[in-house]
C-alpha cells in the first residue's frame, strides 16, 4: 500500500488528470488516472501541483531586521551597506538565529523549500556563519539551506577578508561567494574574481559571486567570471548574481559576452525585485529597470534563476518569502509576457535554481524526492498572477504547511455568491 496518492493534478509541463505515487518519501510513479490503494489520497481536483519554490539568492543573515538600528531613509544600496555596518555589531547569535527561523516558517508556509543565503564573513567573529550553520542544521528536516561565504566588505578591501571566509567554508559553508565590484579598484575586482574561483576549485566548491550590481556598463566583472570558470573547469558550478550592469552596457559588448558566459556554462540570478529597486538611482528620466537581460540570457542557453534578495532588511522593507512574487515582478520587468515566457518566469523560481543549487532529487518525476505543492491554479502561469495560496506542502510525502483556497464573499444582485478568483 502506498503512504499517499494524490489524484487528479495538473503539472507544470501541461499534462493533465495525472496522478502522484509517493512510499517511502520518494516519488514512485507519475502516470494520468492511476489508482491504487494508500493510507492517504488527495484529489488535487485539476489543480496545479508544482516542485517546491527554490530562492537563488537570499540574504537570511540580515532578514527580518527591518528598522534596526534605523529605517533606510534613502531606500538607496550604499544606505542599506551603510546600515548593515552599524548593525552589525549590535548582532547576537540568538537574534540572528531566532529572525532566520521566523523567515523560514514563511518560507514552508509558501513552499519555498530550498534557499541559497549569502552569509556576510566580514567581521573576524564569523557570527552570522555560526549563527546559520546553527539554523541550516536546525531547518534540515524540512528546508534545504545552502549558504554562501558572503566577504560583503570586499575579500581584497578588508582586512582580514580571504582570511575570514576561507575560515567560514572550514566551518562548514557550502559556497564560495565575492563582491568584486565593491573592491577598491577594478584591477582588485578582477584579482578578487581570480583568487576565490581557484580557491573554489582546490576546494571542490561551486561559486555564486555578487557581481557587477551597478549601472556602470564598464562594471564587466562577470567576464572575468566566466574566463576563470572556463580556465579552471568549473563548468556549471559556478554563477553570477544581479549583473545589473549589463542592462546599461551597448549591444556589441554584450553580442561577445553571453557566448562567452555561455562557454563557461555560467549560471545566472537575477532579483527583480530589488534591481528594480535599488538601480537606476541615478537617473533622471528615462530610468533604466536595472535587472539584468534575462531573455537574451536565456535564449543563449544559460540557467537563468530569480531570487528573493531580502525581505524587510536594511535594503528593503518589503518580501514575503514568497517566489511568486520575484516571478511576478521579474515577468514585467523583462517583459517576458508571451506565454512560453510567462512559463520560462515560473522554471526561474523552481526547476532553474534547483539546478544552480544542485539539489539532488528534485523533481516531479519517479525516485525524486516526494517533495511538493499544491496550488490555488490551474497552470504556472495563473499561478504567477495569483500569487497562488498553497492550499498544501509535502516534504517527504508528509504534509507541512496547509492554507485554505482563497474565497471572497459576495452579496450582490444578481451575481454569484463567491468568488475564488480562477479564470474560466
Amino acid at each position: 500500500m502506498l503512504d499517499l496518492l494524490v489524484t487528479h493534478a495538473t503539472l507544470p509541463d501541461g499534462r493533465s488528470d495525472v496522478s502522484i505515487a509517493v512510499q517511502d518519501g520518494r516519488i514512485t510513479e507519475v502516470t494520468e488516472g492511476l489508482q491504487a490503494p494508500a493510507h492517504e489520497t488527495v484529489d488535487a481536483g485539476g489543480l496545479l501541483v508544482s516542485p517546491p519554490f527554490v530562492d537563488a539568492h537570499f540574504h537570511m543573515d540580515s532578514t527580518l531586521s527591518y528598522g534596526q538600528p534605523r529605517v533606510n531613509q534613502s531606500g538607496t544600496l550604499l544606505e542599506g551597506i551603510a546600515l548593515w555596518g552599524e548593525l552589525k555589531p549590535q548582532l547576537t547569535h540568538d537574534a540572528i538565529v531566532q529572525r532566520a527561523l521566523a523567515y523560514c516558517d514563511w518560507a514552508v508556509a509558501h513552499g519555498l523549500l530550498a534557499i541559497r543565503s549569502h552569509v556576510d564573513t566580514s567581521d573576524p567573529s564569523l557570527l552570522p556563519v555560526q549563527a546559520l550553520l546553527d539554523v541550516k542544521q536546525r531547518v534540515a528536516p524540512y528546508l534545504d539551506l545552502q549558504l554562501v561565504a558572503f566577504p560583503q566588505d570586499g575579500v581584497l578591501r578588508s582586512p582580514g577578508g580571504l582570511d575570514n571566509l576561507t575560515r567560514a567554508l572550514e566551518l562548514g559553508v557550502d559556497v564560495v561567494g565575492g563582491i568584486p565590484h565593491f573592491e577598491r579598484t577594478m584591477a582588485q575586482g578582477a584579482e578578487s574574481v581570480k583568487i576565490l574561483c581557484e580557491l573554489a576549485d582546490k576546494l571542490g566548491k561551486r561559486v555564486d559571486m555578487h557581481c557587477d550590481e551597478s549601472d556602470d556598463p564598464l562594471s564587466r566583472h562577470v567576464e572575468t567570471l566566466a574566463h576563470e570558470t572556463h580556465r579552471l573547469g568549473l563548468h556549471g558550478r559556478v554563477a553570477g548574481s544581479h549583473l545589473t550592469s549589463m542592462h546599461s552596457m551597448d549591444n556589441y559588448y554584450v553580442s561577445k559576452l553571453i557566448p562567452l558566459m555561455a562557454e563557461a556554462q555560467l549560471g545566472v540570478v537575477a532579483n527583480p525585485l530589488i534591481n528594480i529597486t535599488l538601480q537606476g538611482r541615478h537617473d533622471t528620466y528615462p530610468k533604466r529597470r536595472g535587472m539584468t537581460r534575462v531573455p537574451e540570457l536565456m535564449a543563449a542557453g544559460l540557467t537563468v534563476a530569480f531570487g528573493h534578495d531580502c525581505v524587510m532588511d536594511p535594503w528593503y522593507g518589503g518580501g514575503s518569502a514568497d517566489m511568486l512574487e520575484a516571478a511576478h515582478m521579474g515577468l514585467h520587468v523583462a517583459q517576458m509576457t508571451s506565454q512560453a515566457a510567462m512559463l520560462q518566469c515560473y522554471d526561474a523560481v523552481t526547476v532553474n535554481p534547483a539546478r544552480l543549487l544542485g539539489l539532488e532529487g528534485y523533481g516531479l518525476q519517479a525516485g525524486c524526492h516526494a517533495d511538493f505543492v499544491l496550488l490555488h491554479a490551474r497552470n504556472p502561469v495563473e499561478a504567477i498572477r495569483l500569487r497562488a495560496t498553497r492550499l498544501a506542502v509535502y516534504r517527504r510525502g508528509k504534509k507541512i504547511a496547509s492554507s485554505p483556497a482563497p474565497m471572497a464573499m459576495l452579496d450582490l444582485p444578481g451575481r454569484p455568491g463567491s468568488v475564488a478568483f480562477l479564470a474560466g
